[in-house]
């Protein structure tokens, strides 16, 4: 991930379509993020006849709290920059971008440490620990960081779509 703090880093004619697309390609990344995440859990089957679950099963939750993790720090990296940009935009600029940034406000992410904490997310907890109860208990963390992709992908969505209301609209 890119450290610059606003998407108008370059000059351009046109500020609104340049955070749009800066924003779309940071969207992109989160999404591949998950999918990268969501491709190696499926290939970890391949190795089940050589793993024992006890190893294999703790690998998967942690490649799903990677993945999920980078798309959460992505997401909040995105607000940041798209508010340091907006700062410097005329006002029907801004009123073009208040799609996303609306998308940004209706679903807030909280931060890592409330996402990966249990007792801040006792639904989350609870379907995790029914899952496990179900299957197996090694299956609990992976349901819990599953949920958090879950969510990711999400809240990635809604995103995509309010870019692609304004992209129609520039």
């Amino acid at each position: 991930m890119t450290h610059v703090h606003s998407y108008l880093a370059a000059p351009s004619d046109n500020a609104v379509s340049a955070i749009i697309k800066g924003i779309d390609r940071d969207v992109e990344r989160g999404e591949d993020a998950l999918m990268l995440g969501l491709g190696l859990v499926m290939l970890s089957s391949t190795f089940a006849p050589v793993l024992p679950p006890t190893v294999l099963l703790p690998l998967v939750a942690f490649i799903f709290a990677v993945s999920s993790g980078y798309a959460r720090k992505n997401y909040h990296y995105m607000e940041l920059k798209l508010s340091t940009s907006m700062a410097f935009l005329e006002a029907d600029e801004v009123a073009k971008l208040r799609v996303v940034a609306a998308v940004f406000a209706q679903y807030p992410m909280p931060s890592l440490t409330d996402s990966f904490n249990p007792c801040k997310n006792l639904k989350r907890t609870g379907k995790s620990a029914l899952g496990g109860l179900l299957i197996n208990p090694l299956w609990m963390p992976i349901f819990y960081v599953m949920g958090m992709q879950i969510v990711e992908e999400g809240n990635l969505g809604v995103l995509n779509r309010a870019i692609i209301e304004v992209e129609k609209n520039v």
